[in-house]
């Protein structure tokens, strides 16, 4: 499922994205209003952590809040723009500021180990396309802080654009592995355990001669070093950020 942003009202989308900086709305002396566009944009964030982007909607926002979906869209006009003050709402999480006093790869790094916790802890973010940038102000504050990391490479404008989407694409990707090895075993009722020992055996039975058919897969598979999933990200992210010290070294 992948959800694409900016789908309501342009102008409407972007008021409530932005009213008030894309700060909280004001809390005010005297009694509190039933609904606001805050509450029930926290209320959607903890339908979609606990339920999945699949089973969001505004019924459902509205239940949570003992209201009906309908009493909603006097604040919010549609799903789509609740997608979208959801997804900036949750970016507000990440750090904005990274200590640069070892140089940028250790900021590098620790910004790529924040970014990964953030999309495991909600996983219906990367069902929002990137394709369509949201355009609100969380998002760009994120977009800010690893900008102002890179900027200490040297690097200028058009490469740095590139490696902050190499950067984003390989912790999104991450992120994406993980979250969907998790929910497989609950998805299909089979553990990841039993899965692979069943299917091992049979690729034994019907594809003998498998090490001879393609040695180059039996040897990378030859030795199990039992890796987890935090072993392969900092394997993956320290061959990129190898890279990316080549590059700057080239100039």
């Amino acid at each position: 499922m992948t959800v694409f942003a900016g789908q309501g009202d342009a102008r409407r989308s972007m008021a409530l994205l932005w009213r008030g900086g894309g700060q909280p709305e004001e809390v005010r002396p005297g009694p509190k209003p039933a609904l606001s566009v805050d509450v029930i944009v926290e209320a959607a964030i903890e339908v979609a952590d606990r339920e999945g982007m699949a089973a969001l909607s505004m019924r459902k926002v509205g239940e949570r809040l003992g209201r009906t979906g309908m009493a909603l869209y006097t604040y919010v006009p549609n799903k789509g723009e609740l997608i979208d003050l959801m997804y900036d709402r949750v970016l507000a999480e990440l750090p904005t500021e990274y200590d640069l006093s070892a140089g940028w790869r250790p900021a590098v790094a620790s910004w790529a180990g924040h970014t990964l916790d953030f999309y495991l802890r909600h996983p219906w973010v990367l069902q929002v396309s990137q394709a369509r940038p949201v355009l609100g102000p969380n998002e760009f504050a994120a977009l800010e802080s690893v900008v102002a990391i890179l900027r200490g490479t040297g690097l200028g404008p058009r490469r740095t654009r590139g490696v902050v989407a190499l950067l984003f694409d390989f912790v999104r990707g991450a992120a994406r592995t993980v979250t969907e090895s998790r929910l497989a075993p609950s998805a299909t009722g089979v553990s990841d355990e039993e899965w692979w020992r069943t299917r091992s055996h049979l690729l034994e039975e019907v594809a003998p001669g498998f090490a001879q058919r393609y040695p180059m897969v039996a040897w990378v598979e030859s030795q199990d070093d039992e890796a987890g999933d935090d072993d392969t990200f900092t394997m993956g992210l320290n061959v990129l950020l190898d890279g990316l010290e080549a590059t700057i070294a080239k100039g």
